[in-house]
């Protein structure tokens, strides 16, 4: 069966009102502090599902809005700090055996956390079924030589043990689950859209950016490719007085070095730091006529096929992206009409892009229209539905 064919989405969402049994999920992350980790806490509690934290972090620990047990400090991208850090990390949450034994089942957010969450069952002697929550391919699953097959090798034993596949979009399924596992899985595609529940405030009436002021450029989220940062910082270059760009989130300091320097080059670049959601969303897509939706940190591979937070909440405000052309990104923009496709070379296709809607910002206004005319549903994700794949799980069901 196909990856696509497997996935139950369609019918979870038709089922969502129907599921009314308490649920206690242990939930597995990598950063406690990060924002989707928290968009994901809130959506599960939301839909009536307890959750108890057993994560890692990114800097000091801080407290949360949810129970948490923390399991150590981990870095990004010390790939060998962090395989240690699985470890520690499972000892610590087998050391708090009732509360992970009072969970009805274990989501595990990425690879390495699916890895700390089978080692901890294993040494608290529980049998505790447990969900793989793939929002990421890695670069390392990808490769092609003895590295990439023991990577795939523990994916594989680990996912064949877990009772359910969650993915935030189907190219993940087509390009590599169903190409490496296929019938090893029971997916549910749950898309990086707004938890349900939250208040994001009201979505904006349609209007065109004025021409008497600078465009704004925003890229909002996990800052994480080098490319894009030079792509951004060019633009800036390029463009001193007519566009300003506005970077919100967190860099990924393995990937981008040299951050806060370049931007101190260029007067119209500005950076806001790290946000909270839903909190910060309103005023931060306020600030924006543009939001860009590109990745190139692993070009060819989970690049092309994730989904990011971006367009889902640049379309809920109204803000439409820019994507690179040939990714699942640019085919949900394109199926929107809801921003704008560039082709390679981007060092000259984007410049080019920007110079024409600096001078004709009519395009960017037809796209806001187009956004405002999706159904909410589009960027909010319905209510229970993450309940409801708790309880599939747990009953056992098969999804159709």
């Amino acid at each position: 069966m196909s990856g696509d064919a497997r996935i139950a989405k369609p019918a979870l969402e038709r089922e969502t009102a129907e599921v009314s049994t308490p649920r206690h999920v242990a939930y597995f992350g990598h950063d406690a502090g990060d924002a989707a980790i928290r968009r994901r806490v809130r959506a599960f509690e939301d839909d009536g599902v307890r959750v108890t934290g057993f994560m890692m972090r990114r800097g000091d620990e801080n407290p949360t809005e949810w129970t948490n047990i923390d399991l150590g400090h981990t870095a990004d991208g010390a790939f060998l700090q962090r395989i240690r850090q699985v470890f520690a990390g499972a000892s610590l949450a087998a050391g708090q055996r009732e509360a992970l034994a009072g969970a009805d089942v274990i989501v595990a957010r990425n690879l390495d956390m699916l890895a700390c969450a089978f080692l901890a069952k294993r040494k608290a002697k529980l049998d505790t079924p447990v969900i793989y929550e793939s929002l990421d391919v890695h670069r390392l699953l990808s490769r092609h030589d003895v590295i990439g097959k023991a990577m795939r090798w523990l994916e594989g034993s680990l996912l064949r043990r877990t009772k359910g596949l969650i993915v935030s979009s189907p190219a993940f399924l087509r390009n590599h689950f169903e190409r490496y596992y296929p019938g090893q899985y029971q997916a549910f595609l749950v898309e990086n859209r707004l938890a349900d529940g939250a208040e994001y405030g009201s979505r904006p009436n349609p209007e065109v950016p004025m021409l008497d002021r600078p465009l704004r450029l925003g890229w909002v989220g996990n800052l994480r490719c080098q490319r894009s940062f030079g792509l951004l910082c060019g633009l800036a270059e390029q463009f001193p007085e007519a566009l300003e760009i506005h970077l919100h989130g967190v860099p990924a300091r393995t990937e981008i070095p040299v951050f806060e320097p370049e931007i101190a080059k260029h007067p119209n670049m500005t950076y806001h730091g790290r946000y909270k959601s839903p909190e910060d969303l309103a005023s931060l897509y306020g600030g924006l006529d543009l939001v860009w939706a590109g990745d190139f940190m692993e070009a060819g591979f989970n690049s092309v096929w994730l989904l990011p937070n971006r367009v889902y909440e640049g379309g809920y405000y109204c803000v439409p992206s820019i994507a690179s052309a040939g990714t699942q990104t640019a085919n949900w923009v394109s199926d929107r009409k809801g921003g704008f496709i560039v082709e390679e070379p981007l060092d000259q296709t984007l410049p080019a892009l920007v110079t024409g809607l600096l001078g004709d910002r009519a395009s960017i206004g037809t796209c806001v229209e187009a956004l405002a005319a999706c159904p909410e549903s589009d960027f909010i994700q319905p209510q229970g539905l993450l309940k409801t794949i708790v309880c599939k799980v747990l009953d056992g069901g098969e999804t159709e």
